[in-house]
């Protein structure tokens, strides 16, 4: 903590009002479906994604899929978060290798591409 000239500690205005704080991290992980609604600021509602098994995948030819996820493969954000699904983590599903692309904890659901 920075100290005054005089030695004296600088302290805080006020405390964070209830907007101002951070939200709970939310890990999605490989699992049965379970999600939240949540409201936020303005109203809105957002979906929380807690686990999942199914992603939604692009293939090469641009056609959508829902298909069922097999495993974590890599989480390259950080590599001592295994088996959690985070935007870029790489997955295997039935059609082959995925990167997802979506924020599954923020948007509620998992979109890749396959590689």
């Amino acid at each position: 903590m920075p100290r005054k000239i005089s030695g004296g500690k600088y302290r805080k205005a006020r405390k964070k009002k209830k907007y101002e704080l951070a939200g709970k991290i939310v890990y999605t992980v490989l699992g049965k479906e379970r999600r939240k609604q949540l409201r936020v600021m303005g109203g809105g509602m957002k979906s929380v994604l807690f686990s999942t098994d199914k992603a939604n995948v692009v293939d090469k030819a641009g056609k959508v899929k829902s298909v069922k996820i097999k495993a974590v493969v890599q989480v390259p954000a950080n590599r001592y978060l295994k088996g959690i699904l985070f935007k870029g983590s790489i997955i295997d599903t039935e059609l082959g290798k995925a990167r997802i692309t979506s924020r599954p904890s923020q948007d509620g659901i998992v979109n890749a591409v396959l590689i």
